[in-house]
């Protein structure tokens, strides 16, 4: 192809070269020592998308302003001769769905002598091959993603924690933001009904990245609800239990991934275009659902790579989110039945006074077995008991209830202690109840000014006397736990007049990782009385000295008989 008449003849004989190199599949480019355009061959029309006319005399940036061309590396060549590469990356005024596009071009002098008379500049479009390694390592990261999430989600039995892990961790690898949201169940609150036709989930983690965060969380964090009308991504995700795509390019599209109009202004305003939402599902029931979000500069969501790794990744945070949601609803009976059983105990008569406390380990612990009574008996005497179920869970407050009324039947034969541990024995091993109990029965005589006690594995009690400057641990034989069958029991007498507290316990105030049990028991020796004398101040003492370190549950009753 001819260039057109200039006034200065140029050096380089362009019929030629287009003789030449007219026909070649490679787009060449012949450029004179300005770098203005002298020759192009029919293969780079097509990949710029002007005709030669629309290149001749003109520069790279004047004919392709939107790509990124090395003028600095072309003007070397000009310069010492040397061949040289380059890459150049952008957009032509050709039609492609590539949102930016890569080609691999070769520069080479024209020269007479040592005399430089241009450039001749051979391209190839390496898009392909660029996403291609773009891909590649994409997987790359993903597999190392997916082999990464075993340890990284589902780390506690928390449901919110499982959540919080799961959007954490896909952004930024897979999203700049992620959400994850749990469908509603009737927990028995009284709750405002959603809109008609909507769907209500509660949100249980958001991640995003730093320059979307604020905004992001203007729309509610962890423990907010979201209405999704039907035509929504997320709603369509649930019925389908399959992953849906919206590529965010209008209103309409938003629309149907955001949960009201208000959300749409924001999601354009923040730059996503587009989400991809995958079922979070376990034991063929959907859970809820995880939402991934791009913006900006990074790529749309595709139904290959994308989906498939956002699946296998809700799939297996599913499984944690399930054990998760199990164990919540678990802890949640357990934690009610046990509130339920252990009541404040009845004050046996107007002679005595009782206080008692029941602590959980945490939010995150399994409710355990901990149980106390307080039972009347005859001739103005009253017997105490502490017990610790073997276990945690639904199960062992069962048991709990169980030990306690079987106990409060054998109470009313009037039995010294080791006799009532005894028969309870036998009638658990008769019971065919499984779960092992510790347990301290203490029967105080006011009269006398004693108290018997026999213990079942259970920690000592402690005496506080009034006036005295520390504490009495008793001493005295422990037998086997309940329900092994082995009996063997001894009552032990210890003094116990008027005003003198006594203190009973389970092992979750004393017992400590690392430390000798007894160690821990003798340190009780050290409590004293508050000056208000009062056994509620005591409990609250108690609170302060042993909670924080504890690592079980801690019940504590505490009772003493009036001085007049």
């Amino acid at each position: 192809m001819q260039a057109e008449e200039q006034d200065d003849p140029v050096p380089v004989d362009v019929a030629v070269l287009a003789g030449l190199i007219g026909s070649s599949p490679a787009g060449i480019a012949v450029f004179d020592t300005e770098l203005r355009y002298l020759y192009v061959n029919t293969a780079l029309e097509r990949l710029n998308g002007l005709p030669a006319a629309a290149h001749l005399g003109r520069t790279v940036a004047e004919v392709l302003p939107e790509v990124d061309i090395r003028l600095d590396v072309m003007r070397q060549v000009l310069a010492d001769g040397r061949p040289r590469e380059i890459t150049t990356t952008g957009q032509t005024w050709a039609d492609s769905v590539m949102t930016r596009r890569f080609w691999r071009g070769a520069c080479h002098r024209l020269e007479a002598g040592e005399r430089p008379l241009g450039l001749v500049v051979i391209i190839q479009e390496v898009t392909a091959t660029h996403d291609e390694r773009a891909e590649l390592l994409r997987a790359r990261s993903y597999l190392t993603l997916l082999d990464n999430a075993a340890v990284s989600v589902g780390t506690t039995l928390d449901l919110e924690t499982t959540c919080q892990e799961l959007a954490d961790f896909v952004v930024p690898v897979m999203a700049d933001v992620a959400v994850v949201e749990m469908i509603r169940e009737d927990d028995g609150h009284d709750r405002r009904e959603p809109p008609p036709g909507a769907m209500r989930l509660r949100r249980a983690g958001v991640a995003a990245v730093p320059e979307l965060a604020d905004e992001i969380a203007r729309f509610g964090g962890p423990g907010t609800d979201i209405d999704y009308q039907e035509d929504a991504s997320v709603p369509r995700c649930l019925a389908a239990d399959a992953p849906v795509i919206e590529n965010l390019w209008g209103d309409e599209q938003i629309g149907r991934a955001a949960p009201t109009p208000e959300r749409v202004a924001a999601y354009r305003s923040n730059g996503l275009h587009s989400v991809v939402v995958v079922p979070l599902t376990a034991r063929g029931h959907p859970l809820g659902a995880l939402s991934l979000l791009r913006a900006g500069d990074s790529p749309p969501f595709t139904e290959g790579l994308d989906v498939v790794v956002a699946r296998t990744l809700a799939g297996r945070a599913a499984v944690d989110v399930d054990h998760a949601n199990r164990y919540a609803h678990e802890h949640h009976v357990a934690r009610e039945l046990q509130r339920s059983l252990l009541s404040e105990p009845r004050v046996p008569n107007p002679g005595i006074e009782i206080a008692s406390l029941y602590l959980p380990a945490g939010e995150g612990a399994v409710v355990g077995g901990d149980w106390f009574d307080a039972i009347p008996l005859k001739g103005g005497r009253h017997m105490k008991v502490m017990g610790d179920v073997m276990g945690h869970g639904v199960e062992a407050a069962v048991a709990m209830s169980n030990y306690r009324s079987m106990l409060r039947i054998m109470a009313d034969d009037d039995q010294p202690p080791h006799r009532v541990l005894e028969r309870l024995d036998r009638a658990v091993e008769q019971s065919g109840l499984d779960r092992a109990a510790t347990c301290l029965v203490a029967v105080v005589d006011r009269r006398r000014g004693v108290c018997e006690v026999a213990s079942a594995g259970h920690p000592p009690p402690v005496f506080l006397d009034p006036g005295a400057a520390g504490a009495r641990v008793a001493r005295l034989p422990v037998g086997p736990p309940l329900g092994t069958g082995f009996g063997g029991y001894r009552t032990t007498v210890v003094p116990c007049g008027p005003g003198t507290v006594l203190f009973m316990y389970t092992d979750g105030l004393v017992e400590r990782r690392g430390e000798d049990i007894d160690v821990s028991i003798a340190r009780l020796a050290q409590l004293t009385m508050p000056p208000s004398g009062r056994l509620q101040d005591l409990l609250d003492e108690i609170v302060d000295r042993f909670a924080d370190t504890a690592e079980d549950d801690i019940a504590v009753l505490v009772s003493r008989s009036r001085v007049y």
